[in-house]
């Protein structure tokens, strides 16, 4: 659950569809995640941090 506060600063920046849509890629990355963890998928070392 997302705070008023946090929904309203984000309803600043992004319009209704913005936010459908933001939301949807938050919880597809949170099902993808859990997937790769439970099926022990490992990563690619795709990205690598300065």
């Amino acid at each position: 659950m997302v705070s008023e506060e946090t929904y309203e600063r984000a309803r600043a920046h992004f319009d209704e569809a913005q936010l459908v849509a933001l939301a949807a890629t938050v919880a597809m990355e949170n099902y993808r995640a859990r997937f790769n963890r439970v099926f022990e998928v490992e990563s690619m070392a795709l990205y690598a941090a300065d």
